[in-house]
């Protein structure tokens, strides 16, 4: 049995995810899996100015955000010394929980715990193994602080350019994808599934997720595809997340019978994966984890209000390699939905580029690469 940690930032909610699938994984695997929440081990405050910090910038100041990554992203060099100062910080307390616990390994779903781990290497205060993982389908900004780490885990070796420029040899870097929860690796067929929710089992569905937090105005949304004109008819499964308000525009929606279309609405649930095996195709914000899950489950894209920075970065990805289309000012909704649903080679061509992009097994691989390097480790040593 090996000791896992597993380092988390909250910043959103998909690197705490991506931390728990992998902790239930090694768990279900006979190991021992800790997660941490870097920043709220060390410094609840910090980790609550930079939680509250995102979500309001990401909602409130989406062009502000924008500049500050691309600014990140441009930058040249390494993180300025006042980064460098956190590591410092947070160093001390990460150690002493390392050796407390007397762990064997180390993962991270955030750059800024790979930093402090890298500096930790380059100072030798750990010797065990330090692994990164990717949530998104780019190289954040920071990443270049992180390569002396052992290995990075990465969603397509189609990043193995990105990685490069990164300063990370090809042999750190390992294709998996992004590490999901592991029930998105089995599949109920679609017409049971379909039953299963009370839905026509024989009609074309439509999925529609506004991440976590349900951003975007779901209603509109609902109500432009209920507005489509398609030869064949169709239904909606919308998720609201943990948007509360979102949820009761759509009810009330429902109940006075103002959908054409039959519509099932629900708000935060746990069977996400079932959703996904009744439906076509899914209407989504594209957030790592959600557009891993969906590759997962064969689901061709079609992706509204990204959050500027990594959400773009992650629709140029799958834009780039065929997995989507991608709505604008220009395309709207409806075009986009249209297009996709009205021609089945399409469909085709687009389900065939999701499957080359697919790793429904992405957090077993990666517990057993990481566990087989610990053995082999320990074997020599």
């Amino acid at each position: 049995m090996k000791k896992v940690l597993i380092l988390s930032v909250t910043a959103g909610e998909g690197h705490n995810a991506t931390a728990k699938a992998l902790a239930a994984e090694f768990e279900r695997q006979g190991n021992a899996a800790f997660v941490l929440d870097t920043f709220q081990y060390v410094s609840p405050a910090a980790a609550k100015f930079l939680s509250e910090g995102y979500l309001l910038v990401t909602d409130k100041a989406k062009s502000a955000y924008k500049t500050g990554y691309r600014l990140a992203e441009k930058r040249r060099g390494k993180a300025k010394p006042v980064v460098h100062l956190v590591d410092m910080a947070f160093s001390d307390d990460i150690k002493k929980f390392i050796d407390t616990v007397g762990c064997d390994v180390v993962l991270f779903t955030h750059s800024f715990a790979g930093m402090i781990l890298d500096y930790m290497k380059k100072k030798n205060m750990i010797s065990i193994p330090t692994l990164g993982i990717l949530t998104d389908f780019t190289f954040h900004p920071y990443w270049e602080d992180c390569t002396a780490n052992d290995y990075v885990f990465v969603p397509s070796a189609a990043l193995l350019l990105q990685g490069r420029r990164k300063g990370f040899r090809d042999e750190q870097i390992i294709e998996t994808g992004i590490p999901i929860n592991p029930r998105f690796s089995d599949t109920v067929p679609q017409n049971e599934a379909r039953r299963q929710l009370g839905l026509d089992e024989n009609t074309t569905t439509i999925l529609i997720m506004g991440g976590s937090m349900g951003y975007g105005n779901m209603a509109e949304t609902v109500q432009r595809i209920d507005s489509l004109y398609l030869d064949r008819n169709f239904q909606m499964i919308v998720v609201c997340g943990n948007n509360k308000d979102a949820k009761d525009d759509l009810d009330r929606l429902v109940s006075a019978g103002t959908l054409a279309h039959k519509t099932l609405v629900t708000g935060f649930v746990d069977y996400v994966s079932l959703l996904m095996d009744a439906s076509d195709c899914i209407v989504t914000k594209p957030g790592g984890l959600t557009t891993s899950e969906s590759l997962a489950k064969g689901l061709p894209m079609v992706i509204v209000n990204p959050i500027p920075g990594q959400e773009e970065r992650n629709t140029e990805f799958l834009l780039n390699n065929g997995a989507a289309c991608a709505v604008s000012k220009t395309c709207p909704l409806e075009d986009c939905l249209y297009q996709l649903l009205a021609s089945p080679a399409r469909l085709d061509a687009m389900k065939t580029c999701v499957k080359a992009l697919a790793h429904p097994t992405s957090t077993e691989d990666v517990c057993r690469f990481t566990i087989s390097l610990c053995e082999k480790l320990e074997s020599k040593g």
